[in-house]
Protein backbone atom coordinates (compact mmCIF):
# COMPACT_ATOMS: atom_id res chain seq x y z
CA UNK A 1 0.00 0.00 0.00
CA UNK A 2 3.03 2.45 0.98
CA UNK A 3 4.72 1.52 -2.65
CA UNK A 4 1.27 2.60 -4.39
CA UNK A 5 0.95 5.59 -2.72
CA UNK A 6 4.06 6.40 -2.89
CA UNK A 7 5.07 5.23 -6.79
CA UNK A 8 1.21 5.96 -7.87
CA UNK A 9 -0.55 8.94 -5.90
CA UNK A 10 -2.79 6.48 -4.72
CA UNK A 11 -5.58 7.07 -2.27
CA UNK A 12 -6.27 3.24 -0.35
CA UNK A 13 -9.29 2.19 1.12
CA UNK A 14 -9.22 -1.30 2.89
CA UNK A 15 -11.37 -3.94 4.81
CA UNK A 16 -10.60 -7.55 5.35
CA UNK A 17 -12.56 -10.08 7.73
CA UNK A 18 -12.33 -9.74 11.02
CA UNK A 19 -12.31 -13.04 12.15
CA UNK A 20 -8.93 -14.73 12.70
CA UNK A 21 -8.75 -19.09 11.53
CA UNK A 22 -6.06 -19.81 14.31
CA UNK A 23 -8.30 -22.78 15.64
CA UNK A 24 -11.67 -24.88 14.45
CA UNK A 25 -13.98 -23.06 16.10
CA UNK A 26 -13.11 -19.76 14.56
CA UNK A 27 -12.85 -21.15 11.37
CA UNK A 28 -15.97 -21.78 11.23
CA UNK A 29 -17.12 -18.36 12.42
CA UNK A 30 -14.68 -17.25 9.87
CA UNK A 31 -16.40 -18.92 7.12
CA UNK A 32 -19.91 -17.71 7.91
CA UNK A 33 -18.11 -14.31 8.17
CA UNK A 34 -16.78 -14.58 4.60
CA UNK A 35 -20.57 -15.84 3.49
CA UNK A 36 -22.16 -12.29 4.29
CA UNK A 37 -18.57 -10.74 3.28
CA UNK A 38 -19.46 -9.29 -0.48
CA UNK A 39 -23.01 -7.12 1.25
CA UNK A 40 -19.86 -5.49 3.52
CA UNK A 41 -18.41 -5.02 0.37
CA UNK A 42 -21.22 -3.52 -2.25
CA UNK A 43 -21.77 -0.90 0.49
CA UNK A 44 -18.37 0.03 0.75
CA UNK A 45 -17.89 0.56 -3.12
CA UNK A 46 -21.14 2.45 -3.37
CA UNK A 47 -20.05 4.95 -0.56
CA UNK A 48 -16.51 5.57 -2.12
CA UNK A 49 -17.05 4.26 -5.98
CA UNK A 50 -13.14 3.22 -6.47
CA UNK A 51 -11.68 3.64 -9.42
CA UNK A 52 -10.27 -0.62 -8.79
CA UNK A 53 -9.71 -3.49 -6.62
CA UNK A 54 -7.15 -4.62 -5.51
CA UNK A 55 -6.71 -8.16 -3.67
CA UNK A 56 -4.22 -11.02 -2.21
CA UNK A 57 -4.90 -14.63 -2.09
CA UNK A 58 -7.19 -16.04 -5.07
CA UNK A 59 -9.18 -18.15 -3.07
CA UNK A 60 -10.71 -15.60 -0.73
CA UNK A 61 -10.35 -11.59 -0.91
CA UNK A 62 -9.42 -12.58 -4.58
CA UNK A 63 -12.98 -14.15 -5.26
CA UNK A 64 -14.54 -11.69 -3.42
CA UNK A 65 -12.58 -8.90 -5.67
CA UNK A 66 -14.18 -10.51 -8.49
CA UNK A 67 -17.49 -10.64 -7.60
CA UNK A 68 -18.02 -6.94 -6.46
CA UNK A 69 -18.34 -5.32 -9.66
CA UNK A 70 -16.22 -3.04 -9.92
CA UNK A 71 -13.34 -2.75 -13.00
CA UNK A 72 -10.44 -3.46 -13.21
CA UNK A 73 -9.65 -6.02 -10.52
CA UNK A 74 -5.63 -6.86 -9.83
CA UNK A 75 -5.86 -10.25 -7.33
CA UNK A 76 -2.39 -11.65 -6.20
CA UNK A 77 -1.71 -15.53 -5.57
CA UNK A 78 0.35 -15.63 -2.35
CA UNK A 79 2.01 -18.97 -2.41
CA UNK A 80 3.25 -21.62 -4.70
CA UNK A 81 -0.53 -22.55 -4.80
CA UNK A 82 -3.36 -20.64 -2.97
CA UNK A 83 -5.16 -24.12 -3.06
CA UNK A 84 -3.76 -25.50 0.71
CA UNK A 85 -3.69 -27.66 2.24
CA UNK A 86 -3.59 -30.24 0.06
CA UNK A 87 -5.87 -32.55 2.23
CA UNK A 88 -8.77 -29.64 3.03
CA UNK A 89 -12.31 -31.14 2.57
CA UNK A 90 -12.64 -27.84 0.62
CA UNK A 91 -10.50 -28.04 -1.70
CA UNK A 92 -12.97 -28.66 -4.52
CA UNK A 93 -14.76 -25.75 -3.78
CA UNK A 94 -11.59 -23.71 -3.66
CA UNK A 95 -10.58 -24.96 -7.30
CA UNK A 96 -13.94 -22.97 -8.36
CA UNK A 97 -13.41 -20.13 -6.22
CA UNK A 98 -10.15 -19.53 -7.63
CA UNK A 99 -11.17 -20.30 -11.20
CA UNK A 100 -13.55 -17.26 -11.34
CA UNK A 101 -11.45 -15.25 -9.58
CA UNK A 102 -8.37 -15.77 -12.24
CA UNK A 103 -11.14 -15.42 -15.06
CA UNK A 104 -12.67 -12.53 -13.80
CA UNK A 105 -9.26 -10.51 -12.94
CA UNK A 106 -7.95 -8.22 -15.24
CA UNK A 107 -4.89 -8.66 -13.55
CA UNK A 108 -3.02 -11.18 -11.47
CA UNK A 109 0.27 -10.90 -9.59
CA UNK A 110 3.00 -13.97 -9.64
CA UNK A 111 5.39 -12.59 -7.51
CA UNK A 112 7.98 -15.10 -9.16
CA UNK A 113 7.82 -17.47 -11.43
CA UNK A 114 7.16 -20.74 -9.18
CA UNK A 115 3.66 -19.10 -9.01
CA UNK A 116 3.02 -19.15 -12.72
CA UNK A 117 3.30 -23.31 -12.49
CA UNK A 118 0.09 -23.34 -10.91
CA UNK A 119 -1.75 -20.84 -12.91
CA UNK A 120 -0.40 -22.64 -16.33
CA UNK A 121 -1.86 -25.97 -14.81
CA UNK A 122 -5.12 -24.11 -13.56
CA UNK A 123 -5.11 -22.64 -17.78
CA UNK A 124 -4.82 -18.82 -17.05
CA UNK A 125 -4.66 -16.25 -19.37
CA UNK A 126 -1.06 -16.08 -18.83
CA UNK A 127 -1.16 -12.52 -20.72
CA UNK A 128 -2.84 -10.95 -17.44
CA UNK A 129 0.15 -12.05 -15.11
CA UNK A 130 2.40 -10.01 -14.14
CA UNK A 131 5.92 -11.61 -12.89
CA UNK A 132 7.16 -9.11 -10.73
CA UNK A 133 8.68 -8.99 -6.97
CA UNK A 134 7.01 -6.65 -5.04
CA UNK A 135 10.85 -5.73 -4.01
CA UNK A 136 12.45 -4.25 -1.15
CA UNK A 137 14.01 -1.16 0.17
CA UNK A 138 17.31 -1.57 -0.97
CA UNK A 139 18.20 2.03 1.11
CA UNK A 140 16.76 -0.05 4.44
CA UNK A 141 18.79 -3.43 3.32
CA UNK A 142 21.89 -1.56 2.60
CA UNK A 143 25.04 -3.61 1.43
CA UNK A 144 26.90 -4.53 4.24
CA UNK A 145 28.55 -7.02 6.77
CA UNK A 146 29.65 -6.32 10.43
CA UNK A 147 29.43 -10.12 10.67
CA UNK A 148 32.64 -11.83 13.17
CA UNK A 149 34.60 -13.45 10.64
CA UNK A 150 35.62 -15.60 12.91
CA UNK A 151 32.92 -17.88 13.46
CA UNK A 152 29.35 -19.07 11.70
CA UNK A 153 26.98 -16.05 12.49
CA UNK A 154 23.63 -17.30 11.62
CA UNK A 155 20.42 -15.46 11.20
CA UNK A 156 16.93 -17.03 10.63
CA UNK A 157 14.01 -14.95 10.28
CA UNK A 158 11.19 -16.71 9.46
CA UNK A 159 8.43 -16.89 11.57
CA UNK A 160 8.30 -20.06 14.64
CA UNK A 161 5.51 -22.50 12.92
CA UNK A 162 6.05 -26.17 12.14
CA UNK A 163 5.94 -25.64 8.30
CA UNK A 164 9.32 -23.49 8.78
CA UNK A 165 11.39 -26.74 10.52
CA UNK A 166 13.26 -24.40 13.20
CA UNK A 167 14.12 -28.20 14.82
CA UNK A 168 15.81 -29.18 11.76
CA UNK A 169 18.12 -25.75 12.01
CA UNK A 170 18.69 -26.45 15.84
CA UNK A 171 19.74 -30.03 15.48
CA UNK A 172 22.25 -29.22 12.55
CA UNK A 173 24.06 -26.42 14.97
CA UNK A 174 23.79 -29.25 17.85
CA UNK A 175 25.88 -31.30 15.43
CA UNK A 176 28.41 -28.14 14.61
CA UNK A 177 28.52 -27.80 18.57
CA UNK A 178 29.51 -31.59 19.20
CA UNK A 179 32.39 -31.16 16.26
CA UNK A 180 33.55 -27.75 18.41
CA UNK A 181 32.71 -25.21 15.42
CA UNK A 182 32.23 -21.81 17.09
CA UNK A 183 28.59 -20.03 16.42
CA UNK A 184 26.04 -17.99 17.11
CA UNK A 185 22.31 -18.62 16.10
CA UNK A 186 20.27 -15.92 15.99
CA UNK A 187 16.30 -16.65 15.63
CA UNK A 188 13.71 -13.84 14.83
CA UNK A 189 10.26 -13.81 15.38
CA UNK A 190 7.75 -15.80 17.44
CA UNK A 191 4.87 -18.58 16.89
CA UNK A 192 3.68 -21.42 18.03
CA UNK A 193 7.33 -23.41 18.36
CA UNK A 194 8.95 -21.37 20.60
CA UNK A 195 8.75 -22.83 23.80
CA UNK A 196 9.76 -26.09 22.30
CA UNK A 197 12.52 -24.69 20.64
CA UNK A 198 13.57 -23.55 23.53
CA UNK A 199 13.72 -26.66 24.80
CA UNK A 200 15.49 -28.23 22.45
CA UNK A 201 18.24 -25.82 22.14
CA UNK A 202 18.90 -26.89 25.91
CA UNK A 203 18.40 -30.41 25.10
CA UNK A 204 21.31 -30.04 22.51
CA UNK A 205 23.36 -27.85 24.84
CA UNK A 206 23.21 -24.96 22.68
CA UNK A 207 21.11 -22.69 24.60
CA UNK A 208 23.92 -20.10 25.51
CA UNK A 209 24.88 -19.73 21.39
CA UNK A 210 21.28 -19.42 20.60
CA UNK A 211 19.67 -15.82 20.95
CA UNK A 212 15.57 -16.06 20.47
CA UNK A 213 14.76 -12.28 19.97
CA UNK A 214 10.95 -12.63 19.39
CA UNK A 215 8.95 -10.24 17.15
CA UNK A 216 10.96 -6.93 16.71
CA UNK A 217 10.53 -4.17 14.49
CA UNK A 218 11.31 -4.29 11.10
CA UNK A 219 13.64 -1.31 11.26
CA UNK A 220 15.40 -3.26 13.53
CA UNK A 221 16.28 -6.41 11.08
CA UNK A 222 18.74 -4.91 8.50
CA UNK A 223 20.86 -4.31 11.35
CA UNK A 224 20.25 -7.93 12.66
CA UNK A 225 21.01 -9.43 9.00
CA UNK A 226 24.41 -7.27 8.40
CA UNK A 227 25.98 -8.88 11.34
CA UNK A 228 25.38 -11.76 10.25
CA UNK A 229 27.27 -14.31 7.43
CA UNK A 230 24.83 -16.74 6.99
CA UNK A 231 21.10 -16.86 6.28
CA UNK A 232 19.27 -20.18 6.41
CA UNK A 233 15.83 -20.63 5.84
CA UNK A 234 14.31 -24.48 5.97
CA UNK A 235 10.70 -24.51 4.69
CA UNK A 236 8.82 -27.41 3.65
CA UNK A 237 7.19 -25.14 0.75
CA UNK A 238 7.93 -21.49 -0.25
CA UNK A 239 5.95 -19.18 -2.70
CA UNK A 240 8.12 -15.63 -3.24
CA UNK A 241 10.75 -15.07 0.08
CA UNK A 242 11.11 -11.21 0.79
CA UNK A 243 12.86 -12.55 3.84
CA UNK A 244 15.15 -14.31 1.57
CA UNK A 245 15.29 -11.01 -0.69
CA UNK A 246 16.30 -9.13 2.40
CA UNK A 247 18.76 -11.42 3.25
CA UNK A 248 20.77 -11.30 -0.22
CA UNK A 249 20.71 -7.66 0.28
CA UNK A 250 22.45 -7.58 3.48
CA UNK A 251 25.17 -9.79 1.96
CA UNK A 252 24.06 -12.56 4.05
CA UNK A 253 25.33 -16.14 2.38
CA UNK A 254 21.23 -17.96 1.67
CA UNK A 255 21.40 -22.07 2.97
CA UNK A 256 17.69 -22.87 1.90
CA UNK A 257 15.64 -25.99 1.49
CA UNK A 258 15.90 -27.49 -2.04
CA UNK A 259 12.09 -26.76 -3.15
CA UNK A 260 11.61 -24.77 -6.59
CA UNK A 261 10.52 -21.90 -4.51
CA UNK A 262 14.10 -22.01 -3.71
CA UNK A 263 15.81 -22.99 -6.57
CA UNK A 264 14.05 -19.84 -8.94
CA UNK A 265 16.79 -17.81 -7.14
CA UNK A 266 19.60 -19.94 -6.05
CA UNK A 267 21.95 -22.07 -7.29
CA UNK A 268 23.70 -25.16 -5.21
CA UNK A 269 26.93 -23.90 -4.39
CA UNK A 270 27.14 -20.74 -7.22
CA UNK A 271 25.16 -18.24 -5.06
CA UNK A 272 24.03 -20.59 -2.14
CA UNK A 273 23.37 -24.09 -0.78
CA UNK A 274 20.31 -26.16 -1.24
CA UNK A 275 19.52 -28.78 1.20
CA UNK A 276 16.58 -31.62 1.21
CA UNK A 277 14.01 -30.95 3.48
CA UNK A 278 14.13 -32.00 6.83
CA UNK A 279 18.40 -33.02 6.31
CA UNK A 280 19.65 -31.79 9.29
CA UNK A 281 22.84 -33.57 8.87
CA UNK A 282 23.15 -32.16 5.28
CA UNK A 283 22.75 -28.98 6.92
CA UNK A 284 25.24 -29.33 9.08
CA UNK A 285 27.89 -30.31 6.29
CA UNK A 286 26.79 -27.48 4.17
CA UNK A 287 26.85 -24.63 6.82
CA UNK A 288 30.46 -25.97 7.91
CA UNK A 289 31.45 -26.03 3.93
CA UNK A 290 30.05 -22.64 3.48
CA UNK A 291 32.26 -21.10 6.04
CA UNK A 292 35.22 -23.04 5.68
CA UNK A 293 35.06 -21.34 1.38
CA UNK A 294 35.15 -18.37 2.49
CA UNK A 295 36.29 -16.97 -1.04
CA UNK A 296 33.34 -18.42 -2.48
CA UNK A 297 31.36 -16.68 0.05
CA UNK A 298 32.28 -13.67 -0.37
CA UNK A 299 32.16 -13.93 -4.61
CA UNK A 300 28.49 -14.83 -4.08
CA UNK A 301 27.28 -12.51 -2.10
CA UNK A 302 28.43 -9.96 -4.37
CA UNK A 303 26.42 -11.81 -6.63
CA UNK A 304 23.73 -11.87 -4.76
CA UNK A 305 23.44 -8.16 -3.59
CA UNK A 306 23.79 -7.30 -8.14
CA UNK A 307 20.53 -9.88 -8.53
CA UNK A 308 18.54 -7.97 -5.87
CA UNK A 309 19.45 -4.86 -7.15
CA UNK A 310 18.40 -5.60 -10.85
CA UNK A 311 15.24 -7.84 -9.63
CA UNK A 312 14.02 -6.90 -6.55
CA UNK A 313 14.21 -3.32 -6.00
CA UNK A 314 11.49 -1.90 -4.49
CA UNK A 315 11.93 1.23 -5.78
CA UNK A 316 11.97 -0.24 -9.37
CA UNK A 317 9.52 -2.93 -9.11
CA UNK A 318 6.81 -1.01 -7.26
CA UNK A 319 6.84 2.16 -9.60
CA UNK A 320 5.67 -0.51 -12.58
CA UNK A 321 3.37 -2.10 -10.46
CA UNK A 322 1.54 1.44 -9.84
CA UNK A 323 2.19 2.37 -13.54
CA UNK A 324 0.57 -1.09 -15.07
CA UNK A 325 -2.60 -0.08 -11.84
CA UNK A 326 -2.89 3.18 -13.69
CA UNK A 327 -2.76 1.92 -17.21
CA UNK A 328 -5.40 -0.70 -16.46
CA UNK A 329 -7.59 2.17 -14.50
CA UNK A 330 -7.21 4.33 -17.77
CA UNK A 331 -8.33 1.40 -20.33
CA UNK A 332 -11.62 0.79 -18.25
CA UNK A 333 -12.46 4.15 -17.62
CA UNK A 334 -15.81 4.96 -19.40
CA UNK A 335 -14.38 8.66 -20.50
Amino acid sequence: MNGLKEFGDFEIITWELKMPSNCIHKRILRIFEFKFALFKIKKIIKLHQPDMVIAERTTSYGFLAALSGVKPVAIAQQGKTDLWPKKSILLPLKKVIQHYAFQKADLIHAWGPVMTISMIEAKVDMSKVLVLPKGIDLVQFANKNNADPEKICAIVTRSLLPEYRHDIILKSFGILNQKGIDFVLTIIGDGTQLSKLKELAKKLKIENKVNFTGRIPNTELPKLLQQSNIYISMPTTEGVSASLFEAMACNCYPVVTDIIGNQSWIKQRENGQLIPVDDYEMLADELIWSFENSEHRNNAVLKNRKFVEENANYNTNMKIIADKYHQLINTNSPN
